[in-house]
């Protein structure tokens, strides 16, 4: 255990917090999150390997005689943490070799915990200028409300000790559940993507090096049955998430046939062959676009939930999540937002008043692991949001951390397929508490199954890249799917991102 064995008494709002090196930096850190509790984690204490550490003096506007205690060595992180009831752990060693830092990432991530770092604050450290710095990562001024721990330590039952698989595992959302799922302990973790780049940069990633010669990394489409029907066997998976889609909405706009054969028919690949071999535990990755959709990427995600939900009375537990917008993801509004404004602008906005729900990269890939741990069959779990953001108005605010408070707007209009506001709940869907009391569910009327009946009319019309035939399938299937009006919004070309 730490040196220090007593639970801290650490008061204010925030996640527990606990911070690694307990130098010059970890100090500064450390008062700097106390004085200004908005950047939500609340510092309870230190790990230092120094034995001549027992505690840090970081005085605060209110207490300046503060001292935190340095709770142990850095290889007594679990246990600290399970103590101290941690849910943060932030890295503040600048320098701490790739290595150390694997171990301390896998020793929170077996607690549930999260873990904090970026190479621009760890530069800020090197500096010790931290307040500033630290702005750049409060999410919370941006999605409206008080980021969320959702992952807990009972995540571990359900991984350690299996075979784990991951679609899509190159992505934002599939390579952060494949450095969380390693901190679990699984006796495998297969990760599959058809982008060998991807591959090579995750395994860089995850292990600190990329020799590309390990199982553990598969190429595959998960359009081709054969291939994926093979893989189970030889791989045998015991869990299975499933992160690998086309995502991008208005791409798939104007490509609804490459949607259906990637959205769709690569879902039912994968639960086939997931029923086949008898997968305990398989979790769709979806999108708030589903709920009552009007764009192909909505509607095709929905009948990806359904080929999933559809599945209750299988032996293993099939289940899904949907996303809001996820910051920090690839191609997320805040990485377009910030080539923008490097470019020195204008940002470019669809709507006035868009709005969207937002989460953070360790919420969506807590949502999941938490999904695939709480799920008992046919569930769609989804994460309390809060109230929707304005787009202007995180605009406005992320501008204003990055000190360029008077940023230039330029409105392109909503494009085909986009709502003005997104709902996490279909009209007719009944929403479910959970044990989390942060996380609802639905389950699918009776009736929406029977979408899945009709499915192969759909990917023979995908096939021959018929689209018109599959817009008119997907009306058919999925009542009461249309696309809006378009807006009165003069229209004009501007990247702009959708994501989850």
């Amino acid at each position: 255990m730490g040196r220090s064995s007593a639970a801290t008494d650490v008061s204010g709002a925030g996640l527990r917090t606990l911070v690694v090196g307990a130098g010059s930096a970890g100090s500064a850190l450390a008062r700097d999150l106390l004085r200004t509790p908005d950047f939500g984690l609340r510092p309870i204490g230190f790990l230092d390997d120094d034995p001549d550490k027992d505690g840090v003096r970081v005085a605060d506007a209110d207490n300046p005689q503060h001292l935190l205690p340095v709770l142990g060595g850095l290889d007594a992180l679990t246990d600290v943490a399970l103590e101290h009831g941690i849910e943060v752990v932030v890295l503040a060693i600048p320098g701490l070799p790739h290595e150390e830092f694997r171990k301390v990432a896998a020793g929170a991530a077996a607690i549930g915990a999260a873990v904090r770092y970026l190479p621009s604050f760890l530069v800020a450290l090197r500096r010790d200028v931290v307040g500033s710095d630290m702005r750049m990562l409060d999410v919370n001024r941006l999605i409206g409300r008080q980021e969320l721990h959702v992952v807990s330590a009972s995540v571990r039952e359900v991984i350690a000790g299996r075979r784990v698989l991951i679609t899509g595992a190159g992505g934002s959302i599939g390579s952060e559940l494949c450095r969380q799922v390693f901190g679990f302990g699984p006796s495998r973790m297969y990760m599959l993507d058809h982008d060998e780049s991807n591959l090579h940069r995750l395994q860089l990633d995850v292990w600190g090096e990329a020799l590309l010669d390990d199982e553990s990394l598969v190429i595959a489409d998960i359009r081709d049955r054969p291939r994926i029907e093979q893989l189970f066997h030889e791989l045998k998976p015991e869990v299975v998430f499933h992160a690998a889609a086309h995502k991008h909405l208005p791409l798939l706009e104007r490509h609804p046939c490459e949607a259906v054969k990637s959205n769709v028919l690569g879902t039912e690949n994968l639960v086939r062959a997931a029923l086949d071999i008898g997968v305990e535990r398989f979790v769709l990755i979806s999108t708030d676009k589903a709920a009552d959709p009007v764009s192909v990427l909505g509607a095709t995600k929905r009948l990806a939930e359904l080929i999933v939900q559809a599945n209750t009375q299988a032996p293993g537990v099939f289940a899904g999540v949907r996303f809001g917008n996820v910051l920090g993801s690839r191609g997320s509004l805040l990485s377009v937002l910030a080539e923008q404004l490097r470019a020195g602008g204008p940002v470019t906005v669809t709507h006035p008043d868009v709005t969207r729900f937002f989460m953070t990269i360790e919420e969506a890939v807590g949502l999941v692991l938490e999904a695939g741990r709480m799920a008992q069959g046919g569930e769609i779990f989804v994460l309390d949001m809060g109230e929707p953001v304005r787009i202007v108005d995180l605009v406005h605010k992320f501008a204003e951390q990055v000190n360029l408070p008077n940023v230039p707007i330029r409105f392109t209009g909503l494009r085909p397929g986009e709502k003005l506001n997104e709902a996490l709940f279909a009209a007719g869907e009944e929403r479910l508490p959970t044990e989390h009391r942060r996380i609802q569910a639905t389950v699918p009327p009776g009736q929406a199954l029977d979408a899945v009946v009709r499915l192969p009319e759909l990917y023979e019309a995908a096939a021959v890249n018929d689209t018109r035939a599959v817009r008119a399938l997907l009306s058919e299937l999925l009542p009461g799917y249309a696309t809006p009006a378009p807006s009165v919004v003069e229209v004009v070309s501007a990247p702009y991102p959708d994501d989850f």
